[in-house]
C-alpha cells in the first residue's frame, strides 16, 4: 500500500510561507485530491499539475484505492491555468527542441484519460478552461447550483484542450459545443445538468456529502468489473492523439497577435 497522507503534496510558493495547493486525503476506499489556492480561485499552476499526476499515477498503483474525487476549496473550483505561471514556460511552448509531452500539463491532460478507476468531480462556483475541459474526463459530476462554467480559449485567440473539441461535440452536439466555445457563453447549472455534462445539483453546502456518497456507491461495485466498463466506453489512445494535435495548435496560437495582446494586457494589471 502506498502511503497518503492527509498533506500528500507540499509546494513551496517564493514570498510565501510553505503551503500545500493540493490536499489529499484517503478515506474508506477513497482518495480525495483537493484544489487548495484559494487566493488564485484554485488556478492550476506546474506544480500543482505535477501533484495532480502523481496523485492519479499512485492512486492507479494503490489497491486501497476504489475511487478517486477531484474537489476544490473556496468558493470556486478552479479558474483555469495560472497566467503568470503559465507565461514563465511560454518560450518552451514555442520551442519545437523541447519534449512537449513531457511538460507537468500534457503529463496531467494523458493522465486524465488514461486513469482506470473511476474518476468524480465536485464542482462549486465558476470554472474556467481546464476547470471545464477535464470535467469531461470524470465519470461522474456532481455540482452545486451556483455553478458557472465557461471555456474563454477562443477569446484568448486560443483553441480549446483536453480532448475536448472531441469530447464536448460528442456530449452535448455539434452546434451547441461551437456556441459554447466560439460566442463565450457561461453555463449555470441548470443547462449543465440538462446537457448531460454534471450528474447531480446539488446546494453548496451538500457537494462534499454528495459526491462522498456517490463514491461510496462504487466502492461497494466489484473494482474489475468497473476497470473493465470504464474501458470499454473510453478510448484513451485516440483522446491523447487529439489532445497532442489540439496541443500543437494551442502552441502555434500563443504568437498570434490576440493571444499575445491578452497575455500583455492581463500581465499589465
Amino acid at each position: 500500500m502506498l502511503p497518503f497522507a492527509s498533506t500528500l503534496f507540499r509546494v513551496a510558493k517564493t514570498g510565501n510561507p510553505i503551503m500545500s495547493d493540493i490536499l489529499s486525503h484517503l478515506d474508506n476506499g477513497v482518495l480525495t485530491l483537493r484544489l487548495n489556492r484559494l487566493f488564485k480561485k484554485n488556478a492550476l499552476t506546474k506544480a500543482m499539475y505535477t501533484a495532480l499526476t502523481e496523485g492519479l499515477a499512485q492512486a492507479s498503483e494503490d489497491e486501497t484505492v476504489r475511487v478517486v474525487v477531484i474537489s476544490a476549496e473556496g468558493d470556486d473550483f478552479c479558474a483555469g491555468n495560472d497566467i503568470l505561471d503559465f507565461a514563465q514556460d511560454l518560450p518552451l511552448y514555442q520551442d519545437d527542441g523541447v519534449d512537449h509531452d513531457d511538460m507537468p500539463v500534457f503529463r496531467f491532460l494523458k493522465a486524465i484519460p488514461f486513469f482506470d478507476k473511476p474518476l468524480i468531480a465536485a464542482v462549486q462556483g465558476q470554472a474556467v478552461g481546464v476547470g471545464v475541459t477535464l470535467l469531461l474526463h470524470c465519470d461522474l459530476v456532481v455540482a452545486t447550483d451556483d455553478i458557472r462554467l465557461s471555456l474563454p480559449f477562443l477569446k484568448l485567440g486560443l483553441v480549446p484542450e483536453a480532448g475536448s473539441t472531441l469530447l464536448l461535440p460528442e456530449r452535448i452536439g455539434h452546434a451547441r459545443a461551437f456556441a459554447w466555445m466560439a460566442l463565450g457563453e457561461v453555463i449555470g447549472a441548470e443547462d449543465a445538468h440538462k446537457l448531460g455534462l454534471v450528474n447531480s445539483i446539488v446546494p453548496r453546502d451538500g457537494l462534499n456529502d454528495a459526491a462522498q456518497a456517490m463514491a461510496q456507491k462504487l466502492v461497494k461495485l466489484s473494482p474489475s468489473s468497473l476497470r473493465h466498463t470504464k474501458a470499454f466506453m473510453r478510448d484513451p489512445e485516440k483522446l491523447w492523439q487529439v489532445i497532442q494535435a489540439e496541443g500543437a495548435v494551442f502552441r502555434r496560437q500563443l504568437m498570434s497577435p490576440e493571444a499575445q495582446a491578452a497575455f500583455m494586457a492581463f500581465l499589465s494589471k
